[in-house]
């Protein structure tokens, strides 16, 4: 009864963009409907890392703060690689279950595990052996190198796990099960979170680990996850199985699995290794930024989470349909979708920027205006996060992985070459084969700004020009076409 009139009372925000004729109320619903429980497990694994950035921005100094963020893009390249199997899984899985074949939806999923297993390995090692290493390409500050080398060796521990994790959350979100996630992840969440608490801050007879308290808790709850999601799929009571037995690799699907996750590994990994030399750069104009950097960006990722929601709805409506064969109802719904993300995120983010000052002071930090600054920047791309983010879930729901890649590429390539402009002018921040580049003009961290506006904007025109062109519809087409090669 409570649910029920919970669902009556969250369907009135599609319904009114319906009133008012912004989309069809029907579509509008199945999006919300779908995007709800998204946003949920989004919402929760994003209180998470913020609660990881305000436990140790209270117990540590802001050194530690620039080294959680920068320790993260060295798991974020794992984690992006995770992103991309499992986004390949959601693809295959939706357009199986539109067409009405359950064993090769299961079979996806299998074969995304084993591709879990052989990636997550090696860069464990790396991580283990390597990470003082990692830590001081990117920071010439011996505490930030010290804080982020411990952070890393203990997360990445469970990398293989935090994989596992993501396989069974979007291969149920293909079927159009978007609530079994959002109900794991309400469980393993506030668990990360208090044994973090406890770690960092050494509560109860625990010992006082600092950052390496909120490593070893992040990688407990990880292995807890998958765990939780391997009972789910071996129950045989929800929508896809996993079978120990039977057929273990099939080489076209996993071909498709690996033709959909490169590009979007691709994408995440261009994202990922552009944080790099983007942090390298705020890293010259001081710690400080850093610190407000991460904070800023940390914060509002709360204004993101509608978009991931809505990008799972995009990649599982749009599938759908294209199984089906309804290419124009395909259409409609990914642009549909776009409208009551962006609709969700700009009220969100007219929020966020009211509260920056109050929000800044929270943390701790040293930088409150610098802080609340990078906070309104974020708010102000909000939009082009929105298109590009949802654009790109309705792309992956076809298969069409490539162009987000494009765009990603090109946002990053625009953002390292503004903020190269922030750099004091004749610093040498690079010297290849004897030659030494100092391409700065000193403008500060207003290049810093413009340099985020035009990445996010720049990939939402690209995500929008792909698809308005239906060019992906082909795409979809040929994949099925080879599925069904491969069955003869």
């Amino acid at each position: 009864m409570v649910r029920e009139r919970v669902r009556r009372l969250l369907l009135k925000f599609p319904d009114a963009l319906a009133r008012v004729g912004l989309v069809s109320r029907g579509r509008a619903r199945d999006t919300f409907e779908l995007a709800v429980p998204s946003m949920v497990s989004a919402g929760i694994w994003t209180v998470l890392r913020i609660t990881d950035f305000f436990m140790v921005s209270l117990a540590l100094p802001d050194a530690a703060v620039a080294a959680l963020e920068i320790s993260f893009q060295f798991y974020f390249v794992g984690f992006s690689l995770a992103i991309a199997v499992s986004s390949g899984t959601i693809s295959l899985v939706s357009r199986f279950k539109g067409a009405g074949d359950d064993d090769a939806a299961d079979l996806a999923v299998k074969q995304s595990v084993w591709f879990a297993v052989l990636i997550s390995l090696p860069l464990t090692a790396v991580s283990w052996l390597f990470a003082d290493e990692l830590m001081g390409l990117l920071s010439a500050d011996a505490a930030v190198v010290e804080f982020g080398a411990a952070y890393l060796q203990v997360v990445m521990l469970a990398l293989g796990f935090r994989f596992v994790s993501m396989i069974g959350s979007r291969g149920l979100q293909g079927c159009g099960d978007t609530v079994t996630p959002m109900y794991v992840n309400l469980v393993v969440i506030p668990i990360n979170i208090v044994l973090n608490a406890v770690l960092i801050f050494g509560l109860g007879p625990a010992p006082r680990l600092g950052i390496t308290g909120a490593a070893l808790g992040t990688a407990v709850a990880n292995v807890f996850s998958a765990t939780v999601f391997t009972a789910i799929y071996l129950s045989g009571r929800f929508p896809l199985r996993f079978r120990p037995g039977g057929t273990q690799v099939d080489l076209a699907m996993a071909g498709e699995i690996l033709r959909v996750g490169l590009p979007l590994a691709g994408r995440r990994l261009v994202a990922t290794l552009g944080r790099f030399p983007f942090l390298y750069l705020l890293g010259i104009l001081g710690t400080p930024v850093v610190a407000a950097f991460a904070i800023g960006r940390q914060v509002v990722q709360l204004a993101m989470i509608p978009g991931w929601g809505y990008a799972t709805s995009a990649s599982t409506l749009v599938g759908q349909r294209l199984g089906e064969g309804a290419e124009d109802e395909a259409t409609a719904y990914g642009w549909e979708t776009v409208t009551v993300a962006l609709v969700t995120q700009l009220l969100v983010g007219v929020i966020f920027a009211a509260l920056a000052y109050p929000i800044a002071r929270l943390f701790g930090t040293a930088s409150v205006d610098l802080t609340a600054t990078f906070i309104w920047v974020f708010v102000l791309g909000i939009a082009g996060t929105s298109i590009a983010q949802t654009l790109e879930g309705g792309l992956r729901g076809a298969g069409d992985t490539t162009w987000p890649l494009y765009g990603m590429a090109l946002g990053t390539v625009l953002r390292l070459g503004l903020t190269v402009l922030a750099v004091p002018a004749g610093l040498t921040v690079a010297t290849v084969g004897g030659v030494e580049f100092a391409p700065g003009l000193g403008f500060g961290v207003v290049a810093v700004f413009a340099a985020m506006l035009v990445d996010m904007y720049s990939r939402a025109a690209v995500n929008a020009v792909r698809f308005r062109s239906r060019r992906w519809q082909a795409v979809a087409r040929r994949s099925a076409d080879r599925q069904a090669a491969s069955e003869d």
